[in-house]
């Protein structure tokens, strides 16, 4: 057996037989079950501050809207880091606005929720709601 196959014993069968699979099956295999990507809880609060503004939404409005939703001060720098994981999995879409005086010629970077970012959004929320649906512990004030 070359270096490129990996020995698996099978247990079908009795178990008594022996095969190789070439160790490009194994990062097929492994590809195949990392198709669903779920979102941290830094990725959804962002995810939501986007979809929230009427306007397209940049990193400081993002970062003081979970701040005055959440009431927990989130670092800009993390912020943006969230949104380029956004911007990968295509659940936001970046846009660059016009170059301005008051920030020395730069231009801002808007930001969009797609069709996809909405939807992951939406199916998050009603998972949120099944989970702590009858759970007593969530009602009220009490500990």
């Amino acid at each position: 057996m070359n270096s490129n196959h990996i020995a698996v014993r099978s247990r079908l069968r009795g178990g008594g037989g022996r095969f190789s699979l070439r160790s490009s099956h194994n990062f097929i295999i492994v590809e195949d079950m990392r198709k669903r990507e779920y979102l941290g809880q830094l990725e959804l609060m962002v995810l939501l501050a986007v979809i929230r503004p009427a306007k397209d939404a940049y990193g400081v409005l993002i970062s003081r809207e979970i701040a005055a939703k959440s009431g927990r001060e989130v670092a800009l720098a993390s912020v943006y880091a969230a949104l380029e994981r956004l911007e990968k999995k295509r659940f936001v879409v970046a846009t660059l606005g016009e170059p301005t005086a008051e920030r020395g010629g730069r231009a801002r970077t808007y930001f969009k929720p797609t069709a996809a970012g909405l939807r992951e959004a939406r199916d998050a929320h009603d998972t949120l709601l099944r989970l702590s649906s009858g759970l007593p512990e969530l009602e009220g004030d009490t500990i």
